[in-house]
């Protein structure tokens, strides 16, 4: 197996700690414990007995998230190491030489470096931005072939922030039964909706249906390392499997923090806190990009921390990136890690003035970089 770089954890991993603004999350400006939990539940952590906890998630914990999926149950659960490990389980689980991947794009590229090292062929399901980030019906319809094995989505979108519409969700899973694929749902950004109406789950409109979710994006949690997979029983129970292959058990102090999360009213006061954030700073940044004087076009996100940015500059993504990185010592990510050049992609969900700092030394690049 041959798997191609990672673009977009190449250039975080790599610069993410060494710059003055990092404005490539796509998430929430992350928790301390002491701000997310009360002092009884402190002190349970500090009680805590630091072993290995049941492989694929202790029972209270499946249980408290089987309850965000209707009809589902503790069976249908898998808990993992983040979403990234629930994506990777997924795809080993499911393809192969020879498979067809039909796969989102832009997305949250992960799913199509795996697809690709393990020797299947992926063909693109494009987003447009002039449908504000929706599929293309017809291309939809003629995308899968009696080789696809896969159909895999993003919803809510990595990078654009879109969601997609009732038509193209009934359209998506009768394409998928026709062709009878498995359809990935990457819905780790459900909960972060602007509007706060969360997104329904593609969970329960198809047999052969599995999504992923996890703390790191909606809940502003990425440090807990804490996803999951919920599909058929049978399915789960081979990635349970699989999972004794990669990281054999959840982090005992994760597991029960995404307990208490997830039992408790905690996550509706999550979700009102970060919502608020992404408002306030959403509506600081359109005001920011009229001032860039038309270099910068944003169809505007209906969910997550993050806003893809058209530029009108002669200038590749990576290259402006890069200079960006050397000269203000401010990152984002190129649209090149997305497979579309001519964007950017800006996290806006951290602290307000950690935002606007970074804003205005992107606002000086632009603008030395246009004379």
């Amino acid at each position: 197996m041959d798997f191609p770089d990672f673009e977009l954890e190449r250039v975080q991993s790599i610069w993410e700690n060494q710059v003055d603004y990092n404005l490539t999350e796509s998430g929430l400006h992350p928790f301390t414990l002491r701000e997310l939990l009360d002092d009884i539940q402190l002190d349970q952590l500090l009680s805590l007995r630091l072993g290995y906890t049941q492989t694929n998630g202790t029972v209270a914990l499946r249980q408290a998230i089987s309850s965000r999926y209707a009809g589902a149950g503790i069976d249908n659960v898998l808990v993992t190491s983040g979403s990234a490990e629930a994506n990777f389980i997924a795809s080993i689980q499911t393809l192969k030489p020879g498979d067809e991947l039909v796969y989102m794009v832009p997305n949250y590229m992960q799913i199509w470096g795996i697809a690709q090292g393990l020797g299947a062929r992926v063909v693109p399901l494009r987003l447009h931005q002039d449908l504000d980030w929706q599929i293309d019906p017809d291309e939809l319809e003629s995308a899968e072939s009696f080789k696809t094995k896969v159909i895999s989505v993003c919803n809510p979108n990595n990078p654009t922030g879109s969601v997609l519409n009732d038509d193209t969700r009934d359209r998506l899973v009768a394409v998928a039964q026709a062709a009878d694929a498995w359809l990935f749902v990457d819905e780790v950004y459900r909960g972060a909706e602007l509007a706060g109406d969360e997104t329904r789950s593609l969970w329960g409109r198809y047999e052969k249906t599995v999504v992923t979710g996890g703390l790191s994006k909606a809940y502003g949690l990425p440090g807990l390392r804490l996803g999951w997979l919920v599909g058929p029983e049978e399915f789960i129970a081979g990635a349970w499997a699989m999972k004794d292959y990669t990281t054999i058990a959840p982090g005992a102090l994760s597991d029960q923090v995404a307990t208490f999360v997830l039992e408790s009213g905690l996550q509706t006061q999550i979700f009102e806190r970060n919502r608020t954030i992404l408002r306030d700073n959403l509506s600081y940044l359109e005001d920011w990009i009229t001032q860039q004087n038309g270099r910068l076009k944003l169809t505007l996100p209906k969910a997550g921390g993050m806003a893809f940015m058209q530029f009108d500059m002669d200038i590749n993504s990576s290259e402006l990136a890069t200079r960006l990185r050397q000269e203000e010592s401010t990152l984002v990510v190129p649209g090149d890690c997305f497979g579309m050049d001519g964007f950017l992609r800006l996290g806006f969900g951290s602290e307000k003035g950690y935002l606007s700092a970074g804003l205005d030394r992107i606002a000086t690049f632009l603008s030395r970089l246009k004379d």
